[in-house]
């Protein structure tokens, strides 16, 4: 699998869950913990002499009879246990994920086109890609070509609440300050003709990454030999894995989307969307593309651009614009791009890594736990009038941060190890160690400030 896969499925399958989904402000990706699991069971697959493509057209068809099961019985009823102590270890999460490849990518290309007086005598075993060998001033644009999109887009975020230019020109420039990011960098780039970068790959025409390989569909006994038939029902164990993986990320996303600080009119199908997305992605194993799952750092960032402020100087939420209709253009656009190659390869890599940079930093607005690490480092006379600072001893405030903090590291440490498709049941155990906490290490009413689903926390003494 490759980009024309990811760009199909996300395509298709986006159109699909916008157009039928209960809650359309998500938006579905790969991400990164599935890719995680991807590269496990491709390893896994490859020791032990198994076609990987096969095998995934199994664990789809598992993930279809699990999420059938699942919804009959109501089992979405479990998420009313997924407190805003585990949603919010899982977005620091994803959002370090971000933050961290983007760094990683950024290292990688200076290895590759080191800093060096004399680039003449290089030794050209030293590569970013096979086919390239180091160049001079590579690594220095690449920097600037990142962290200047990551600048401008963080500029034009805000831009919208300054004292520029009318108020609908302000909002146009602050919505589309992403793209506009990116145009500045293609201009910044082509305008330096004598320095190499590396731009974006994309697949020509709608084709399989690799043709001689396989074809659009999969047979499930086997392409190049039979597929064993004890494989065949052994292959729920994984897709029991990839469900726990795309029922945690679907279900944490669209708590963290539906807050009640964010004023939604419409409910969420839990159902419905799970079922939608893991049928859905049963059925993409036929075809061999990926299996998708709500991507947190993009639903954030797109149910804050659909985000209405109301004005003064200190803006709060006043509605979110509940639609279908940006979902399903998203999804449109991203098939359409397979047809824009002779555009979208002008685009530097690191452009992209800008955004994603920002779109990791970004996400972490809004998150209580980031907010309760920046308090650590803040004094108290400066601490924010908010229920969880008041009414909350700052020691005690301090140590369920630091608690949050710990589960956090060692999520990363399994995300990192060998044992990273332990990562589902790590995340699941901080539910019944945040239950713990309650009454043993907090009293009710601390943890009634420090994890209520509403930031806006009411008590019996205050008026309604």
């Amino acid at each position: 699998m490759g980009v024309s896969e990811l760009m199909v499925a996300t395509c298709v399958q986006g159109v699909i869950f916008s157009l039928f989904a209960a809650q359309p402000v998500l938006v579905i990706g790969f991400t990164g913990p599935l890719m995680v699991f991807e590269e496990a069971f491709f390893q896994f697959c490859k020791s032990n002499g198994f076609e990987y493509i096969v095998g995934r057209v199994w664990v789809g068809m598992w993930l279809i009879v699990i999420v059938v099961v699942i919804v009959a019985v109501e089992g979405s009823f479990l998420v009313r246990f997924i407190s805003r102590f585990t949603q919010e270890i899982f977005s620091i999460l994803i959002s370090l994920i971000f933050i961290y490849e983007t760094f990683a990518k950024l290292i990688r290309i200076f290895k590759a086109h080191p800093l060096i007086l004399n680039y003449e005598h290089l030794n050209t075993n030293i590569t970013y890609h096979p086919d390239e060998r180091a160049y001079p001033n590579t690594a220095l644009l690449s920097m600037c070509l990142m962290f200047g999109c990551f600048f401008i887009a963080l500029y034009l975020r805000g831009f919208k609440t300054s004292t520029f230019l009318p108020g609908p020109i302000r909002r146009m420039i602050g919505d589309f300050g992403v793209p506009i990011a990116i145009f500045f960098m293609i201009a910044v780039d082509i305008s330096i003709s004598d320095a190499y970068t590396q731009k974006l790959v994309v697949p020509k025409g709608l084709t399989v990454s690799n043709t001689s390989a396989r074809g659009w569909i999969i047979s499930p006994f086997g392409e190049k030999k039979p597929f064993p038939v004890w494989m065949m029902f052994a292959c729920a164990v994984p897709a029991l894995l990839v469900f726990i993986l795309i029922f945690l990320e679907s279900q944490i996303t669209t708590l963290i989307v539906s807050k009640p600080e964010r004023k939604m009119v419409k409910g969420s199908g839990f159902h419905l969307d799970l079922l939608l997305l893991v049928f859905l992605g049963g059925v993409a194993s036929i075809f061999g593309v990926p299996w998708l799952s709500a991507a947190t750092v993009r639903s954030v960032t797109h149910a804050n651009a659909l985000t209405v402020m109301t004005k003064g100087p200190r803006p709060q939420i006043q509605r979110v614009l509940e639609q279908r209709v940006s979902g399903i253009l998203v999804a449109v656009m991203v098939g359409v791009s397979i047809l824009m190659e002779p555009i979208l390869k002008m685009i530097p890599m690191t452009a992209l890594f800008g955004i994603f940079l920002y779109m990791g930093i970004t996400s972490l607005s809004g998150i209580q736990l980031w907010d309760r690490i920046l308090l650590l480092i803040t004094p108290k006379k400066h601490h924010p009038p908010v229920p969880f600072v008041t009414r909350v001893p700052t020691m005690r405030m301090h140590l369920y941060t630091l608690i949050q903090v710990i589960c956090l590291v060692i999520l990363w440490a399994v995300k990192s190890s060998t044992f990273s498709l332990a990562l589902p049941f790590v995340l699941i155990l901080t539910i019944p160690l945040r239950m713990f906490m309650t009454g043993h290490v907090f009293t009710i009413m601390e943890m009634k400030c420090l994890d209520a689903d509403d930031a806006n926390v009411k008590f019996d003494d205050e008026d309604d």
